[in-house]
């Protein structure tokens, strides 16, 4: 019930100065992840910078990374958008570029009705037979895939998982027993370790980046039924993911990791470069987790 490993990490894209995609810090980052407890990597994703990226550079996100980390690990890209036509295009084109699993947002902008997102979804899931992760994000898209919808979607033998971003408990444990073929990744760092207790198997992490050895000790001790230490290593991660979304994601943790590991740009507009300041508090919050962890 773990159709992409435990712990997938949502990457973001490194940049030039001049603005493009950078292939030597991409190989350097996606061997760092998984040599810190990344099963997966999420390339062209919301932290990968997705909105502003072609269609060119996200399929070419696929090949770099599988050129770096070989066959070690799985590569999945997001192909979902606005556009059910498009999504379709660009996920029959990850599938030739050999992605191991499609990501599809919730529709955007235009928020359509549950049997619209059935049918877009399943549009998807029909283009290709490579496995499908829905992407449940309300915050940011405007609309709720609701449990019901998940149920029926869980019936497509390419519907695999949803990564959940509600952020709320009662949704993950509604859609858990509503849709039990429908394994859950939290999609939200905090989140992690209380959708695990009722029933997520999994992360899809943004502070994976900086702490993924941490990350994957929590997410471990939850499915060895360590719940003591799961909580600890919570406690211990929760200021890290506070301190890392302080202002808009990826701008935080592209800072943080330009300071604290190697340069990998700034995000491109309309994203502006985290200030001095949230930086800072995410160091401050990296230095007590490894110093309690050590």
């Amino acid at each position: 019930m773990t159709p992409f490993g435990r712990v997938v990490t949502a990457m973001i894209t490194p940049f030039t100065g001049d603005g493009r995609v950078d292939e030597d810090s991409l190989a350097r980052l996606s061997r760092h992840l998984v040599e810190n407890g990344s099963d997966a990597v999420f390339v062209a994703g919301t932290t990968g910078e997705s909105p502003t990226l072609t269609d060119d550079e996200k399929i070419g996100l696929v090949h770099s990374v599988r050129r770096a980390v070989g066959d070690s690990v799985q590569i999945l890209i997001g192909s979902g958008t606005y556009d059910t036509a498009k999504s379709v295009e660009l996920s029959k084109r990850a599938a030739d570029a050999g992605a191991n699993g499609l990501v599809a947002v919730t529709p955007y902008y235009s928020k359509p009705e549950q049997r619209g997102l059935i049918a877009h979804f399943t549009a998807i899931a029909d283009a290709t037979d490579v496995p499908v992760m829905l992407y449940n994000i309300p915050g940011r898209t405007g609309r709720l895939i609701e449990v019901a919808t998940l149920a029926e979607l869980a019936g497509h033998d390419n519907i695999v998982a949803v990564k959940d971003a509600v952020m709320d408990i009662d949704h993950t444990s509604d859609t858990v027993a509503t849709a039990p073929g429908l394994p859950v990744y939290s999609g939200q760092d905090s989140y992690t370790m209380p959708m695990m207790a009722v029933g997520a198997v999994g992360v899809v992490s943004v502070v994976s980046h900086l702490a993924g050895k941490q990350v994957a000790a929590m997410v471990g001790a939850m499915h060895a039924g360590n719940l003591s230490e799961a909580r600890r290593l919570h406690h211990l991660l929760l200021p890290l993911c506070s301190a890392l979304f302080v202002e808009s994601n990826p701008a935080p943790v592209k800072a943080a990791l330009s300071k604290y590991w190697g340069p990998v740009g700034a995000p491109r507009l309309p994203l502006a470069e985290a200030l001095g300041s949230t930086v800072e508090g995410v160091g401050a919050a990296l230095a007590a987790l490894q110093d309690a962890t050590a």
